[in-house]
């Protein structure tokens, strides 16, 4: 939308709606910063409309995205129309879905039919795609309204979010840091109070590390239970297997809000509909108090760094003074530094398989260097022979039956996001060269996607919640691992926390 245009709507629908969203807060709801739940009864409370809460949105992004550049793409006129119909379905008691006038935001690595998808990328700069995406078909059915396509790094390949089409991203805690990747627009903008739920995408983190950098609820669903079909990478038009890592997922300010989004884009993939169905099983319990919860602070296979240690120490102690049951070190027979091995090398055949020798050469030419290890991995991962991948996925699904077992008598585990919490933007040389500060030292670019990897491994799902900050005032969140299918459980045990440790703040200067 070219900026006069842009302005001239924004003026012509945003003053008569100002009385009515100062009833809106009146009545306990929060147009900035409120929950997706919050806004859908407000919407249908008769507290504010849809094309009022909309034009708001829009409004904050005027004063606020200037600081952080959320978005790839923003689409006011097309916004607003669709507001406009949620108010009228909504007046004549028309279900337009579960979502119905709901402003939301999506990752700009799924399609939206009619509108640019470029996945950070000038060679799909100017691709418009004629389909949505499935996740992104299935929030359209359910009534939401889209305000916009969140910025990613190129190809969703990196735990930063800038690219060559939409520039840098900013933290909104921060704005000399980065949200993290691959879903940092998205994290951002639900930080800054620029929409209520995001759609993300999740393999190596890129759920829930800009979760944890921006002070969000994220989740990374069980594998498959979210279809992925038509999301980018791999390129427009490539068919794929079912993925054995890479998910897509919910992002919000609470942990309710992923479960609500959950429930509207989860279920089998378009072709398979037509034999299966998904049910979500309920949460485990219904007080923290009914949960048995195991957890690690720390391992030697890749230390946290003190900062984040710290606050996730705090979180055990208010857990544990709220008589949750917490039970501390890894299930037996599982070793982390022989998951991340494994997940390591197929993660390398998912995203690099195929890739033209210039771009294996940095790789082979690695040897001698601080990051050799995470090179040669990666190397054999994009290399990797048919019979090398039977045997990892065999490690992967063991380490799955492993996990399982352990949920039979356990309900959920906790363990830390990353080892650092956001970092200064850092675009020079490349991923494997970097390397992030700890109060304790340097470490490897590359440790960061460390933490992550029991989940992804095995399947399972995680949800990131908020659980305070950092000396410095950072955000740090904690991954609750739960078990295979079981989405519900870490989502409730996310939210209850929030009882005990806090949930989401909003960052300062971002306020109306």
């Amino acid at each position: 939308m070219k900026r006069r245009s842009f302005l001239k709507t924004a003026a012509a629908v945003a003053t008569p709606f100002v009385g009515r969203l100062a009833r809106a807060a009146a009545g306990n709801f929060d147009p900035d910063f409120g929950t997706a739940q919050e806004a859908l009864r407000a919407l249908r409370g008769g507290a504010i409309s849809s094309r009022e809460l909309t034009a708001h949105v829009f409004q904050r992004i005027r004063k606020f995205n200037p600081k952080i550049n959320a978005f790839v793409t923003l689409l006011e006129e097309q916004a607003l129309e669709r507001a406009r119909q949620a108010d009228e379905g909504l007046a004549a008691g028309r279900d337009r879905g579960p979502l119905a006038g709901l402003p939301i935001l999506i990752k700009d690595a799924f399609p939206t039919a009619g509108i640019r998808t470029t996945c950070g990328s000038k060679k799909l700069e100017n691709y418009v795609p004629k389909e949505d995406a499935a996740a992104v078909g299935r929030l359209q059915a359910a009534g939401a309204v889209l305000i916009g396509k969140t910025n990613l790094p190129e190809f969703a390949s990196d735990m930063q979010s800038y690219n060559d089409i939409a520039g840098t991203t900013n933290n909104p805690w921060d704005t000399s840091l980065t949200p993290g990747g691959s879903t940092g627009g998205g994290a951002a903008a639900l930080a800054a109070g620029l929409g209520f739920l995001e759609l993300g995408s999740d393999i190596g983190g890129s759920i829930r590390t800009p979760s944890h950098f921006c002070g969000v609820y994220g989740l990374k669903p069980t594998l498959n239970v979210v279809p992925l079909d038509g999301h980018i990478p791999p390129p427009p038009g490539v068919i794929t297997d079912k993925p054995y890592l890479p998910v897509a997922g919910p992002l919000a300010r609470s942990a309710q809000d992923l479960l609500l989004e959950l429930e509207v884009i989860a279920g089998p993939a378009p072709g398979e509909a037509t034999a299966y169905h998904w049910r979500l099983p309920a949460a485990r319990g219904s007080r923290l108090k009914d949960y048995r919860i195991g957890y690690v602070l720390d391992d030697a296979f890749c230390p946290v760094g003190s900062d984040v240690k710290g606050v996730m120490a705090r979180a055990i102690e208010a857990l544990r003074k709220a008589d949750v049951d917490l039970v501390e070190g890894w299930p037996d027979g599982y070793k982390a530094k022989d998951g991340w091995d494994t997940y390591y090398v197929l993660l390398g055949a998912a995203i690099g398989m195929g890739l033209p020798e210039d771009q294996l050469k940095p790789l082979r030419e690695a040897a001698g260097k601080p990051w050799e290890p995470f090179a040669k991995a990666w190397l054999e991962g994009a290399t990797l022979p048919h019979a090398r991948f039977v045997a990892l996925t065999e490690a992967r699904l063991k380490a799955r039956a492993l996990w399982q077992e352990y949920f039979q008598t356990h309900d959920a585990f906790l363990l830390p996001v990353n080892i650092v919490p956001a970092f200064p933007h850092d675009q020079k040389l490349s991923f494997f060269e970097r390397f992030v500060s700890t109060p304790e030292g340097q470490r490897n670019y590359g440790d960061m996607l460390k933490w992550i990897s029991p989940a992804t491994l095995t399947g399972c799902p995680a949800a990131v919640a908020p659980v305070g900050r950092t000396s410095k005032g950072l955000p740090v969140g904690v991954q609750i691992m739960g078990p295979y299918l079981e989405d519900a459980t870490p989502i409730d045990i996310a939210g209850r926390m929030a009882d005990v440790v806090g949930g989401f703040e909003a960052p300062l200067g971002f306020s109306s």
